[in-house]
């Protein structure tokens, strides 16, 4: 039911035969123990190709609610993000997500926004504390956490939550966004400098 890493116990849930983190990651190291950098300036997150992470608007209190925001260079780090028996998500672990809560394999393969529900069903409700306008049916308990952009500037926190995926795009990577006022899930292929929540799933 629960994962301890770096010094934090994350809640998991089951949903169809995948297990995932029901918490946005939050570590400040690599699963070797290495320092992501952290606390870049605009010029320094705008410009660099290694692994990056920040905190929302750089204010600790949104640490707690939404965890940390990491640039695709640290997703794709060798060292890993995730405990060792769990990584992150590929596209395709999206999709069989999205699928398992009902989506079709054909919109689960389209981009933008697809699906029916399935975002409500991901996103947290108005009962759980912190709180969103989803159902939460699912358990994955997303938040609107916003995102770090390429420019370095903070954006859409308490709008949207963005998730990367493990799935390069050619010079991009695949990502999903949930949004408040969307029933649905987004899937795009996004710059790699974005700074994005991030989940991990069982091997």
């Amino acid at each position: 039911s629960t994962v301890t890493y770096d010094g934090y116990t994350y809640d998991l849930v089951a949903i169809g035969d995948q297990c995932w983190f029901a918490e946005n990651l939050r570590t400040e190291h690599y699963a070797n123990g290495d320092a992501i950098p952290g606390e870049l300036s605009v010029g320094e997150w705008s410009n660099t190709t290694a692994g990056a992470q920040a905190i929302y608007n750089n204010d600790a209190s949104n640490l707690a609610v939404y965890g940390r925001l990491y640039n695709w260079y640290a997703v794709d780090d060798g060292r890993g993000l995730c405990p060792s028996g769990w990584h992150v998500p590929t596209d395709g672990e999206y999709m069989t997500l999205e699928m398992t809560l009902g989506m079709s394999e054909s919109q689960a393969n389209s981009v933008d926004w697809r699906g029916t529900d399935q975002g409500t069903q991901m996103k947290s409700s108005p009962s759980d504390n912190p709180a969103w306008n989803g159902t939460n049916t699912s358990g994955f308990s997303a938040l609107a956490g916003g995102y770090r952009s390429l420019s370095g500037d903070f954006f859409h926190e308490g709008v949207s939550g963005y998730f990367w995926s493990a799935s390069a795009d050619g010079a991009d990577a695949w990502n999903r966004e949930l949004k408040g006022g969307y029933t649905e899930v987004g899937r795009d292929n996004l710059n790699r400098r974005n700074g994005f929540s991030v989940r991990c799933v069982r091997d």
